[in-house]
């Protein structure tokens, strides 16, 4: 773009956008035609001169998730960070857009499979009432915890079935069990394992990821330490996706806390259709990484900084 043209395309994009002309009025102004205002300000975008941000809670960044689909091979649904003004807000723009693709999904689940944890209690609390005309849902990970903190695997997988007109199947078990010959113990009975069963079958998957730390859900309701996390870190876990923990590149690190584990397998996760993975916020990038980069999701709902992180990577 020459310099002439560049000087009128920032006129003719102040004029549209600040002064609310029409193209035929601006061409009249700057004695042009209306044609070429509209190339002006296509160029005027193109150049940067314009940047139009949309102000809403519930506003996306579509053109981070074409780059994720067409860079990362993942579809996404990125949700803007403007106006954000804690990690609480931006944690429930996400869990809102969650909820919002839920309710949108055609057809319906008839069966979803859930996680646990903060994430999904935050979905299950923006969910409607009437989201769904009957999906059932299922648990897909242990979760019976010795915290009493609110939010709890049963509640979530209750209160999305409820909203939904549908039934909850819950599993009746920890999520890690102190021995292996305990969990296969569990795993082996009737009711367990006909959940299991259900679970593995489930039309759609709905889980979250957490971040190897002090502050994981698994410490807070007993399951580990936090020396247990210091000992994954050093293995190379960046975080836990349905309670099992893996490295950059989705290799499980701890064999024997694997086996110890509750639930569906993550390759249960990665043969799904339908596996959506609500990971957003900076302490969550890392392990935000990891799922895409091993397949563990179909789509991925996040905030744009988290997508613009997987971008640079």
């Amino acid at each position: 773009m020459d310099a002439v043209d560049e000087l009128l395309s920032i006129r003719a994009a102040e004029l549209y956008y600040e002064e609310n002309l029409t193209q035929e009025e601006i061409g009249r102004n700057l004695q042009i035609t209306r044609w070429k205002v509209g190339r002006l300000l296509t160029q005027a975008k193109d150049e940067g001169f314009v940047r139009i941000e949309i102000l809403h809670s519930r506003a996306r960044r579509p053109q981070l998730e074409r780059r994720l689909r067409d860079e990362r091979g993942v579809a996404a649904i990125v949700v803007s960070r403007a106006g954000v003004r804690s990690e609480d807000e931006l944690q429930q723009r996400v869990a809102q857009s969650a909820a919002d693709h839920l309710t949108a999904l055609r057809p319906s689940p008839r069966v979803l499979g859930v996680s646990w944890g903060r994430t999904l209690s935050d979905i299950a609390h923006h969910l409607r009432d009437g989201w769904s005309s009957g999906t059932d849902v299922v648990q897909i990970n242990g979760g019976v915890s010795m915290s009493q903190r609110p939010g709890t695997a049963a509640a979530t997988a209750v209160s999305i079935a409820q909203k939904g007109g549908g039934a909850a199947a819950l599993l009746p078990s920890p999520a890690i069990l102190e021995q292996r010959a305990t969990k296969e113990a569990i795993e082996a009975d009737r009711v367990v394992a006909r959940i299991l069963e259900t679970a593995r079958s489930a039309d759609a998957y709905l889980f979250s990821a957490g971040a190897a730390d002090h502050r994981s859900v698994h410490v807070d309701s007993g399951y580990l330490t936090p020396n247990d996390i210091d000992r994954l870190v050093a293995a190379g876990a960046v975080g836990d996706v349905v309670g099992r923990y893996i490295s950059a590149d989705g290799r499980i690190v701890d064999h024997d806390l694997d086996a110890r584990t509750v639930g569906i397998s993550l390759d249960d996760l990665r043969r799904a259709d339908v596996a959506i993975a609500v990971i957003a916020a900076e302490a969550k990038r890392a392990i935000a990484d990891a799922v895409v980069a091993s397949g563990l999701c179909s789509l991925l709902v996040t905030d744009e900084s988290t997508a613009h992180h997987l971008l640079d990577r």
